[in-house]
């Protein structure tokens, strides 16, 4: 592995022309077409980076979240006057749906501060719901053609490894060092395509484990020698697993009982009724499922109610109108399977 590494001819940050334009050649003839790399405009823009803050571009691009909510919110105002329910049925399946909410407050925002155009300094950006350091530069970069420090996963990676920096990437010295990295190495003529190619170059050559050091176009101005090493993270947070149990009710024909939750998590949401284990032990379980979020491992198990106690929250709902709702994930499948299953009741 370490033999097959080319040797640091000349380190990025004294070398920035020739990095600069390694790295541009190579973007140029090999970047992806994404559908955000088109324009130019904020919105459209900023649409997509909240999407991908906890979502891979394969998702965002191949199920087609990214096109269908530009078709459901075409404009600022579209989405500044959009009701829960249709804002987070357009989001349904991303998941983190207060993302969702954070975008339309920032679009209202920028229409009641700014009288709908987008501010292009870092401190007004930074002043609207929901953008962050990241966010913010990648609007200056990609909208407003202005150097940014923008680091994300894919950046900080390369950075570690290109100033052979052990120091773990996810503490607070480290963070302000990798933007200061990054807006050192911009390319003040085309910031745009200098990150764009450093979060591609993350992507394809200098990937997680074993990077593809022998054809990445920068290697001679990467100072690691042991590239496979890098990044260092500091101890991951271990998963908690917890139980939820959820009951299936359709003895009300052409209806299944649903919760709309008004929770902490989920807000707005629809899920299945949840109940303690206590009022479920007796009763058939007929599907068990996991998925995770953020630190949890979440068990999610099904049982067939009949005639249960309503609690706040809790609704008969009509299948047609079913589809519409905005569900939460591992409820739109638990759903969708229980009816190919047992019917919808009618």
């Amino acid at each position: 592995m370490e033999a097959l590494k080319p040797r640091c001819q000349s380190p990025a940050l004294d070398a920035k022309s020739d990095f600069r334009r390694a790295l541009r050649t190579w973007f140029q003839e090999n970047g992806k077409d994404y559908p955000w790399r088109r324009t130019s405009e904020p919105y459209p823009i900023l649409v997509s980076e909240m999407m991908l803050q906890q979502t891979r571009i394969a998702t965002v691009i191949g199920k087609g979240f990214y096109t269908r909510f530009l078709e459901k919110f075409p404009t600022l105002p579209s989405l500044a006057a959009a009701d829960d329910e249709s804002l987070l049925k357009a989001w349904e399946g991303l998941g983190y749906y207060r993302r969702a909410r954070l975008l339309r407050s920032a679009a209202a925002a920028v229409i009641e501060r700014h009288a709908g155009i987008f501010p292009s300094s870092e401190a007004e950006l930074l002043a609207l719901p929901g953008i962050g350091s990241y966010t913010a530069s990648a609007l200056l970069a990609f909208a407003f053609g202005k150097c940014s420090a923008l680091v994300d996963g894919n950046v900080s990676r390369v950075l570690s490894r290109l100033m052979d920096d052990h120091s773990p990437i996810d503490s607070g010295p480290t963070i302000r060092r990798h933007r200061q990295w990054a807006g050192d190495m911009c390319a003040p003529a085309y910031p745009a395509i200098h990150h764009q190619a450093m979060m591609e170059l993350g992507q394809i050559h200098c990937r997680p484990g074993v990077p593809d050091c022998v054809s990445c176009p920068v290697s001679s101005f990467c100072k690691s020698p042991s590239p496979h090493l890098l990044p260092v993270k500091k101890s991951r947070v271990e998963k908690t697993e917890i139980t939820e149990h959820a009951i299936w009710c359709t003895d009300r024909p052409g209806f299944l009982l649903l919760h709309k939750v008004a929770g902490p998590r989920r807000t707005g949401l629809w899920s299945l009724p949840l109940r303690p284990l206590a009022e479920c032990t007796f009763l058939e379980k007929i599907s068990s499922s996991q998925y995770h979020i953020t630190r949890y491992v979440v068990s999610l198990q099904v049982y067939r109610g009949n005639s249960p106690e309503l609690l706040p929250g809790d609704e008969w709902i009509e299948w047609p109108r079913i589809a519409a709702l905005p569900i939460a994930a591992p409820f739109r499948k638990e759903i969708e399977k229980l009816r190919d299953h047992f019917g919808n009741g009618m």
